[in-house]
């Protein structure tokens, strides 16, 4: 029997089977001897095949080939990664600039990750009924910078409707990972596309500015429009894996291009002479907090460095 995973608590997997029925799932234990070094060795997405034994127990036995995910380094010293979600056609990640803030690092760390793993990706820009002047401003500024490398963005206020309506239109028939940091309006914006849903919403902590966790596990949920939307707990920082040194600048697609006209093709963009990506910063055309990102990527090798709140 197969079907597809739709939710995962950390135990027991949820699967909709082809033929539309749910079961409850375990992972047989062969899985965790297959070299498969993550705290979930099956994702919300993945396409399975279960089993089920003489006591009723149904088994997850194998995963289909996945056509992609989005991964992160896992904050478990334990293990190595943990997937987000697979076989994704868009992935969105939701920020707000305040209440609390999301870095450029950890939104830069997320789209290079969805670049290297070839997951199309948008950014929605939430809480625009909360902002002064100044934010606004610096709203735009992001959209400026985003659009311009090719990541289309879209500002919303979930409170005031405003702006949902685009959202509906993008998520139409796709299947969808909804990321983010704890706090920036996800589950919000998920009870406003699906009426009825009533996910959980977390408030603020007043002191330190940053959400608290609501959403504990990945769930999917299928649109009333048409398709699947993945919702995944929120997340503090945003540590890369398995990105080789000589590829991280593929997944900026504004410093690869400037990358080409480098004089040594394996220029690392830090300090060898003629280095065009260098040249093109030094005149803006590639923005400083961008570069800022890339560097603090090559370094994501080093002892500890991924814990860091990105």
């Amino acid at each position: 029997m197969k079907g597809v995973v739709v939710k995962n608590t950390g135990s027991w997997y949820q699967v909709r089977t082809d033929d539309d029925a749910l079961i409850e799932c375990k992972i047989k234990g062969n899985f965790r001897l297959k070299g498969i070094r993550s705290t979930n060795p099956v994702a919300v997405g993945d396409r399975v095949e279960i089993e089920t034994n003489r006591e009723g127990t149904a088994y997850i036995r194998e995963i289909e080939s996945r056509k992609n995910y989005i991964i992160r380094k896992s904050s478990n010293l334990s293990k190595e990664s943990h997937i987000l979600a697979a076989n994704l056609d868009l992935a969105v990640l939701v920020v707000t600039v305040n209440y609390p803030v999301t870095n450029t690092t950890f939104i830069d760390r997320f789209l290079a990750t969805a670049e290297a793993y070839r997951v199309p990706a948008k950014i929605v820009i939430n809480k625009m009924d909360a902002y002064d002047a100044d934010e606004r401003e610096y709203v735009e500024a992001l959209c400026y910078l985003y659009e311009g490398i090719g990541y289309e963005c879209f500002p919303v206020s979930v409170k005031n409707g405003t702006g949902v309506e685009a959202i509906r239109a993008l998520l139409k028939d796709r299947v969808t990972l909804v990321a983010g940091n704890s706090g920036v309006g996800k589950s919000s914006l998920i009870n406003a596309l699906i009426p009825g849903l009533n996910l959980k919403t977390g408030m603020i902590s007043v002191s330190h500015n940053k959400g608290m966790h609501t959403t504990t596990f990945s769930e999917m949920f299928e649109l009333p429009f048409g398709g699947y939307l993945i919702d995944t707990p929120g997340v503090k920082g945003f540590g890369t894996i398995d990105f080789a040194p000589e590829e991280v600048a593929h997944y900026f697609p504004e410093i690869f291009k400037e990358s080409r006209h480098c004089r040594f093709h394996n220029c690392t963009h830090r300090h060898e002479p003629g280095c065009a990506v260098l040249k093109a910063l030094e005149e803006h055309r590639i923005s400083e907090s961008r570069y800022t990102s890339y560097l603090s990527i090559l370094e994501d090798g080093t002892d500890q460095k991924y814990r860091q709140a990105f």
